[in-house]
Order: C-alpha cells, then sequence, then structure tokens
C-alpha cells in the first residue's frame, strides 16, 4: 500500500514502527530486489569477526539506522541504537557449503527492530522460489541437506533439522537483565576489516552511523578464532564470548549456573576451570568440572559441546549438529591449559 501511494525505495518508518509485524519482508523496504541480495540506500552489510555457530548457515548482516539518527559507542556492551534501528539477518545454506555461493539459497531473515516500547524480534521465512519471506512468530523446522567440509575430498553429507526459531526462543537468547537486547553488535565484535574492506566501527563512524567511537586501536577486538596465528587461549575465549556469552552472564538466561563465557570475565573459575556443575545432572557425562585442566575428554564442556542430544548439547538453540571446528579448539584449549 505504500509502495502504491508513491513512496521511493528505501526503509518504510511508519512499517518499521508499527505495533505489529509486517506480513512480508518486502513490506519494509529493506532491499531493491525481491530476493533480498541488493540492500537499499542507508542499509548497510556489516559482518562479526566471530559468527555464532548455526548448523554450518552462511549469514548476511545488516544494518540500518534512520537518518540523522546514529548508534552511541558502548565500550563493553552492545552499541546503544536508537529507535528506528533495525538489524537484519539472513540464513542460507548451499547444496555443498564447502561451495556456498553455488546453488544457495535462503531459509529465514530474522529482524530486530528497536521500536519506542524496547526491542522486537521478528522471524521472516522464505518461500521456495526466494520470492518473499513471510512473517512466522511460530517458527519452523526445515530438513536441509548439504556438504560440510571434514577434511576429506568428499567431504560429509548432513541432513540437518534446523529450525527457526519462534518469538520466545528469540527472546531466551537476547535477554539481559529485564531488558531484550542485541547479541552480535558490540565493539569488540566490530573491530575489525568489513564487507566494504575497511574497519567497521571506522566505517560506521564515518558514514553518521556511530558516534563515540575511538580510533579502532583504542577500541577493544578478539581475535578471529580459527586464526592459527593467534593466542590459543584468546581464540577460544572469543570463540566462547560470541556462542555461549549471551546466556552465561551474571544477567543472563545461564545465571544460575555460575559459568560466566564472555569476554571480560577474568576468573577462570567463572569460566569454568575446576569448577564443578551447580545441576548438570546427565549432562556432565559423569563428568566432575566444566573444564578439567589438561583433560578435555573429563571436562563437561566438551561433552555438552560435542552432544546433539536435547538437554544435553550446548548451545541449547541454534543448532542440531556439532560444529567440529569449534569443539576442536575448545579442546586444544583445555588440553594445554596446565592441571591445578
Amino acid at each position: 500500500m505504500l509502495a502504491a501511494c508513491g513512496q521511493g525505495a528505501g526503509p518504510r518508518a511508519r512499517v518499521i514502527l508499527a505495533e505489529d509485524a509486517a506480513p512480508k519482508l518486502s513490506d519494509y523496504g529493506f532491499f531493491l530486489d525481491a530476493s533480498a541480495h541488493k540492500p537499499a540506500p542507508g542499509v548497510v552489510a556489516y559482518d562479526l569477526t566471530n559468527p555464532l555457530f548455526s548448523d554450518h548457515a552462511s549469514k548476511y548482516r545488516y544494518v540500518y539506522v534512520p537518518k540523522g539518527e546514529a548508534a552511541t559507542y558502548t565500550p563493553k556492551g552492545p552499541l546503544d541504537f536508537p529507535v528506528g534501528a533495525v538489524l537484519i539477518k539472513t540464513f542460507a545454506f548451499a547444496p555443498d557449503m564447502r561451495q556456498p555461493a553455488e546453488g544457495e539459497r535462503f531459509v529465514e531473515t530474522r529482524l530486530l527492530i528497536h521500536k519506542a516500547k524496547g526491542w522486537v524480534a521478528y522471524p521472516y521465512i522464505w518461500n521456495t522460489d526466494e520470492t518473499e519471506a513471510v512473517y512466522s512468530p511460530v517458527g519452523g523446522r526445515q530438513t536441509i541437506n548439504t556438504i560440510i567440509d571434514n577434511g576429506s575430498p568428499e567431504g560429509e553429507g548432513l541432513a540437518i533439522n534446523y529450525a527457526v526459531p519462534n518469538q520466545n526462543q528469540c527472546k531466551e537468547c537476547h535477554q539481559s537483565g529485564g531488558k531484550f537486547l542485541p547479541i552480535g553488535p558490540k565493539a569488540r565484535n566490530l573491530n575489525h576489516v568489513g564487507p566494504a574492506g575497511v574497519n567497521e566501527l571506522a566505517d560506521w563512524s564515518a558514514r553518521g552511523m556511530l558516534t563515540g567511537a575511538p580510533a579502532p586501536e583504542a577500541a577493544p577486538s578478539v581475535p578471529n578464532a580459527f586464526d592459527p596465528a593467534a593466542d590459543i587461549g584468546q581464540r577460544a575465549r572469543a570463540y566462547l564470548d560470541i556462542n555461549c556469552a549471551h546466556c552465561h552472564k551474571a544477567d543472563g538466561g545461564a545465571s544460575n549456573s555460575g559459568l560466566f563465557l564472555g569476554w571480560n570475565e577474568t576468573d577462570p573459575r567463572g569460566w569454568g576451570v575446576h569448577k564443578r556443575p551447580t545441576a548438570a545432572g546427565r549432562a556432565s557425562g559423569q563428568n566432575f568440572y566444566v573444564i578439567e585442566p589438561g583433560q578435555p575428554d573429563a571436562s563437561i564442556m566438551v561433552h555438552r559441546m560435542q552432544s546433539t542430544e536435547p538437554g544435553v548439547r550446548m548451545p541449547e538453540l541454534s543448532r542440531s549438529t556439532v560444529d567440529d571446528k569449534g569443539v576442536a579448539l575448545i579442546r586444544e584449549w583445555i588440553a594445554g591449559l596446565k592441571p591445578q
């Protein structure tokens, strides 16, 4: 209807700030094409130093900040975005994830919209022709058949029971105290060279999308978790920070575990070193400590990361398969920790 009234291309404030979710992703005007490959003016592609593992999916991230507005820099938590800002994330799979650009198709797009009442999450599921994504508050499931890299020439075939989260599940991960907040766009995750070929903190500042940010060298950063040239301890902590810390923090959904996996946690016991679980039950795998230094096979963290069983696997949401690279990283890190 807005398009019929002559509104030009680009994000539509009335739709973004409406009380309810729009029926279709295209209603928002974030993209110039029906298949959501070409962002509209004002919609900027970005990525993170380390992405959250989501069943091997490729992800395409975009941010929209209303013209004349800007996010405010914060050194530790997520950037403080203005009302009307939107974070857009599309999940995609190819028949062979070793060549993700060949035959890739979009499965879902998630929106985080900062409305006057706070942040809200809206999931949209793509049709088979990739001509539209439809609002799906109850989420959904699809079987994704693909091949992943397992180090062998033929790769490993997977039939992924892929889950699109419902709105309540979105809240589980994005809970921060009594607030619903973004997870990824923190200074430390954006302080790297992004899709535009420049440092993202500097790029956002230059675009007028971000205020108060220092020069990149003065801002916090994390290493690429799979960069073998970086310190193994720093890489492991960076991996846990993006994959686990949104729940495992003092004001997160797993606060009662006493396991705090954020980048800024300085106490090794908080990470799980020689820490007994508060209530793991069968999820402990008959192990005694979350991390047993020098012994990855005796560490609950490894046991839960390499499980796909509901009630045992960690993270609980966002995956039905094992992140083999992530497990190998954490195993290597724990193996190198000195026994206490």
